[in-house]
C-alpha cells in the first residue's frame, strides 16, 4: 500500500470541530466549495499530505508553491477544510482515507465530512436548484442528516477516498457525513457548489456562510477551475473518475 506522510505546519486545536475534505469530483463541486470556504472564512495552512505516489507538481497562489493536498483550519468555528486539487492515484485513496481520519482523531474532531459530486445527464437543462444527498457513517451520523432535514441517499455506490472514509468511519465508529450535489460531469459546476455550500451550512450551525458572492463568483470560479483541470492533463495519468457515483 502506497505511504502518505503528514506534514504539520502549525499545531492547532480542534476539539469538537469538524473537518470538510474536498476531492476531485464531478463538476469540480467539492474543489469550489472548499476554495470558497478557504477564501471566505479566516483559515491558516496548517497540515500538507505528501506522498511518493503523488503526481509531482506544485500549486502557485499569491506567488507562494502550495502542497496540492493540504488542510486549513479556523479556530471560530473550529473547522478544518482539506482540499486535493489533483486527481488521486487509486492506490492512494485507503492511505489518503485513513491519514486524514487519523489525523481527524488525533486533533479530537467529532465528524469528518467529505464532499462530492453526484453525476446527471449534461443534457438535461439546469433549472432550480440541484438535489444534496448524505451518506451516514454511524447511527449519529444519519440521526443528525435527519435531525438537519438533510435527504439520504438509499441506495448506490461511493467510490474513491469518501468511500473509504465512510467504510472506514462505520469500522471504527467515526461519524463520517458524506455529502453528495448533483452535478453536470465533465465541466465544473458551481451551480452544484451553491447547492452544496447551502446543504453545509444546514449540517453546521456553528458555521455563517454567505452565498451572494459564490453565486456571483460562479462563472470565474468555473474557468478557474477548468483551467486547472487541463493543466493536469498534461502532468497526471488519466485514471477511472474516483467520485463517478450511481443511485
Amino acid at each position: 500500500m502506497a505511504t502518505v506522510e503528514v506534514r504539520e505546519f502549525k499545531e492547532v486545536n480542534m476539539k469538537g470541530g469538524t473537518v470538510v475534505a474536498a476531492f476531485p469530483s464531478v463538476g469540480l463541486v467539492s474543489t469550489i466549495t472548499a476554495t470558497y470556504l478557504i477564501s471566505t472564512l479566516k483559515v491558516d495552512q496548517v497540515t500538507a499530505l505528501d506522498s511518493a505516489d503523488f503526481p509531482s507538481l506544485s500549486m502557485v497562489y499569491a506567488k507562494k508553491p502550495k502542497f496540492p493536498a493540504r488542510v486549513y483550519a479556523s479556530l471560530d468555528p473550529k473547522l478544518a477544510i482539506f482540499i486535493c486539487e489533483m486527481p488521486l492515484p487509486m492506490a492512494t485513496h485507503r492511505p489518503v482515507a485513513l491519514a486524514l481520519l487519523r489525523w481527524a482523531k488525533d486533533h479530537g474532531c467529532r465528524q469528518v465530512v467529505p464532499l462530492e459530486g453526484l453525476p446527471v445527464d449534461p443534457d438535461l437543462p439546469a433549472t432550480g436548484e440541484t438535489s444534496v444527498w448524505g451518506v451516514g457513517s454511524t447511527d449519529g451520523a444519519r440521526a443528525e442528516l435527519d435531525k438537519r432535514g438533510i435527504p439520504q441517499l438509499e441506495t448506490g455506490m461511493i467510490a474513491g477516498v469518501t468511500g473509504v472514509l465512510l467504510n472506514e468511519g462505520r469500522w471504527l465508529k467515526a461519524d463520517v457525513i458524506a455529502l453528495l450535489a448533483e452535478a453536470r460531469f465533465g465541466m465544473p459546476d458551481a451551480r452544484a457548489a451553491v447547492s452544496l455550500v447551502r446543504t453545509l451550512d444546514q449540517l453546521l450551525p456553528e458555521i455563517q456562510i454567505e452565498l451572494g458572492p459564490l453565486q456571483d463568483q460562479a462563472k470565474s470560479l468555473e474557468d478557474h477551475l477548468r483551467r486547472l483541470k487541463d493543466q493536469a492533463k498534461s502532468i497526471v495519468p488519466p485514471e477511472p473518475v474516483p467520485s463517478e457515483m450511481y443511485r
